[in-house]
């Protein structure tokens, strides 16, 4: 049991580190929505050519981060010593709207390097606990010295109009806080900021409720979901490395953009006169001296008027700008290395490409997918496992925190090629129940399938047998065997 000053100084140095966190977070995200800022440019081109190009981003961010994730579909938990999954796990992640908003939490930890998921019992359903994905920017785990799985605390932290609101989760109570900040909306933001950290937490009301309350789940009921994982700093954020590459490409096209607007067509230069200059009038009008023409403003204006005997007017040729759009192309291409997503992913035109060519094409961002599923699916086991502690079941929390998170295939194949794949499979021996899984469905799903099967079995047992066995209803064979020979001529 921790007392008011431990649980105090825990909260306010996981705060530090939260928001420590949130400047890289907030910028990966915003990246990802096309908020990018033009950078990489002259001090010549921002001044002149800034503003103009603000609101523009040519967005490969956005693909990186969801062509992993459209991939990344959980089918249901199978625990250790067990061959078919927990249908009463996946009935709370079908209850609390996982399959949506599991997409979010993947998506948070490709961007964010890290979301969290977090489980709590349900006051109005004992027999469902809430589970919930959280943002990076709200959360944060402690971890025990040593140790990158055992969690010691973990606290999460949100604002809501005036004041801030934390939550401090322990092995064996539950901590709630509250900060008031009077100024918002008043002044400065650095005030605020120095008004935020002269601010103290204080216990939040929670009517009826203890405050600290216990813990009933024995752990702490909140769980990481790390990206790209290292053995000693940080996770990696799938936008981190995309970037700088991002940033050179959107100043490609704001050069490509004014170049085409001033160098698409001849330019012309005149020889042989004196810079013109502008008179300066009194009051009543006389003339009382002169000052050169701002040579900038003619830059950007293109109109100018030369008077004299020996002005002469050349020209030179247009801007070719296919060399903006060849360097862009070789960005796009490094990204597309760098982050193993598909070119035919970025580039937008494919040539005649067979279905293998496809294939060999994937297997980068197919690697990646996978490499996801393996850590994921960790956070994803300890989850299942507090869910069985929040309903009371520690021996199924044992057994799920062991077991084996089923995904959907990570690969993208025809439906000729998967069925051709899984119909090998059969006659070599897989069970119906496996290939069905293979096939990309559900355990709820195979669960109706099976009972459909046993009902036309029920119906027409010869023919349910016979399809079973590769053939057809009137005898003759639907798949024929390596080993049969061909009749012999009369």
């Amino acid at each position: 049991m921790a007392t008011y000053e431990q649980a105090l100084t825990l909260v306010g140095l996981l705060e530090n580190e939260l928001l420590q966190r949130r400047p890289q977070i907030e910028r990966t995200s915003s990246f990802y929505r096309g908020d990018q800022p033009l950078t990489f440019a002259s001090d010549e081109f921002r001044k002149f050519h800034g503003d103009r190009y603000r609101g523009f981003s040519d967005n490969w961010v956005q693909v990186v981060s969801d062509s992993p994730v459209e991939r990344l579909t959980v089918n249901g938990i199978l625990p250790t010593g067990t061959t078919q999954a927990d249908t009463e796990s996946w009935r709370v992640w079908q209850v609390n709207s996982l399959d949506a908003d599991s997409q979010l939490g993947f998506l948070g930890a490709v961007n964010s390097a890290r979301s969290f998921v977090l489980v709590w019992g349900n006051p109005d359903d004992p027999d469902t606990p809430e589970v919930t994905f959280e943002d990076a920017t709200q959360c944060i785990v402690a971890y025990v010295p040593g140790s990158r799985r055992r969690r010691r605390a973990a606290l999460k932290r949100w604002d809501d109009g005036s004041s801030s609101f934390a939550t401090l989760y322990l092995p064996d109570e539950v901590w709630k806080f509250e900060r008031t900040h009077l100024g918002v909306g008043t002044e400065s933001i650095q005030m605020q900021q120095v008004e935020e950290e002269m601010s103290s937490w204080d216990l939040r009301e929670t009517g009826h409720e203890p405050n600290p309350q216990p813990n009933p789940l024995g752990v702490v009921p909140m769980v990481e979901l790390p990206n790209r994982p290292t053995l000693v700093d940080d996770p990696i954020s799938d936008v981190t490395g995309v970037i700088a590459m991002q940033n050179a490409v959107n100043l490609l096209w704001a050069q490509l953009f004014t170049a085409s607007d001033y160098a698409s067509f001849p330019q012309r230069i005149v020889l042989g006169a004196e810079v013109p200059e502008i008179p300066i009038l009194d009051e009543t009008g006389a003339i009382v001296g002169s000052r050169p023409v701002d040579l900038e403003r003619f830059a950007v204006d293109r109109v100018m008027f030369f008077t004299g005997d020996d002005v002469k007017v050349t020209e030179w040729t247009a801007a070719n700008l296919d060399s903006y759009t060849k360097v862009m192309e070789v960005a796009v291409g490094h990204i597309a290395a760098q982050t193993r997503t598909p070119q035919h992913y970025l580039v937008g035109k494919m040539a005649n490409l067979s279905g293998d060519a496809l294939l060999a094409a994937e297997t980068g961002l197919v690697k990646r997918v996978e490499e996801k599923q393996i850590w994921y699916g960790q956070a994803l086991r300890e989850m299942f496992s507090l869910i069985a502690l929040a309903q009371g079941n520690r021996a199924k929390a044992t057994a799920v925190s062991a077991g084996r998170v089923m995904w959907a295939d990570a690969e993208s194949r025809s439906q000729a090629q998967l069925a051709d794949a899984l119909l090998k499979l059969r006659q070599i021996g897989f069970p119906f129940e496996w290939l069905a899984l293979r096939f990309g469905l559900t355990p709820t799903e195979v669960a109706d399938l099976l009972l459909m099967k046993e009902k036309e079995l029920q119906a027409d047992p010869m023919g349910a047998f016979t399809q079973l066995m590769g053939q057809s209803p009137g005898g003759g064979s639907g798949v024929e065997p390596d080993s049969a020979q061909a009749p012999e001529a009369a």
